[in-house]
């Protein structure tokens, strides 16, 4: 025997929702299977479930729309910032400057690595170590360091920043529709299966196939079992060899 299926997508709620709301216009409340009271509730919560569910769209495709030029933005400016880190070190195997001007930057004298960008934060956290310690070692003498230079890396930093500021308002966007959404989830299960088990109580007195078919037209979903499903295809195997 099938069982019913209660909706576990947006999509599929929203097909529970609309089929019981174009029930509710079409059959007079005397007669309606399920009660005049849930068919006000659902009347309330469509225009919002739609909305939240259009918002959190939204907002999905937004993040997604910026998502390949954020990278971008993101790679240029840990581009700039190593390579200004590896032009630093050239100078120091050179011998145009002394190890210690490392400490400028915030970077280890006895060590010529370059430190790790592969996260934001450090991306975030060295451009500025970058900016500030080549201001500290030409304030102390230091000539300044080209190709390239820290106003080019400052530019792709800032872009950068404004980028990161700007994905994080997305996020936090995202984030609030998502939390309205689960909210509204949670209401229209809660109706959802309220109405449903009135619909099918309307119909508790009828066969089970004719019960499932009325119950159905309210939106009442029914799936058969795998084993139910192969037993009803050798049926109708079974029958179109007998006619045929």
């Amino acid at each position: 025997m099938p069982y019913r299926r209660l909706p576990n997508t947006d999509q599929a709620r929203m097909r529970a929702i609309e089929q019981a709301l174009e029930r509710g216009k079409r059959t007079a409340i005397t007669e309606l299977a399920f009660s005049q009271l849930n068919l006000e509730k659902l009347q309330t919560l469509y225009p919002h479930f739609s909305g939240a569910m259009r918002n959190l769209q939204a907002s999905k495709q937004n993040q997604f729309d910026h998502s390949n030029e954020y990278g971008e933005i993101f790679k240029k400016a840990k581009l700039y910032i190593s390579h200004f880190i590896q032009v630093l070190n050239f100078a120091i195997i050179r011998e145009e400057m002394k190890p210690d001007v490392r400490e400028f930057y915030g970077l280890d004298p006895e060590s010529l690595n370059v430190p790790s960008l592969n996260l934001e934060k450090d991306v975030l956290a060295w451009g500025e170590k970058v900016m500030e310690g080549e201001k500290k070692r030409c304030m102390h003498g230091g000539s300044p360091i080209y190709s390239p230079s820290i106003a080019l890396v400052k530019v792709h930093y800032e872009s950068f920043q404004d980028a990161y500021r700007f994905m994080i308002n997305l996020e936090n966007i995202n984030k609030r529709a998502s939390i309205k959404m689960q909210e509204l989830r949670d209401k229209a299960d809660d109706l959802i299966q309220q109405i449903w088990n009135e619909v099918e109580g309307s119909f508790s007195s009828l066969s089970p196939e004719v019960r499932r078919e009325n119950a159905q037209q309210y939106g009442v979903t029914y799936v058969f079992r795998a084993s139910e499903q192969k037993k009803m295809e050798a049926e109708r195997l079974q029958t179109n060899l007998i006619f045929n």
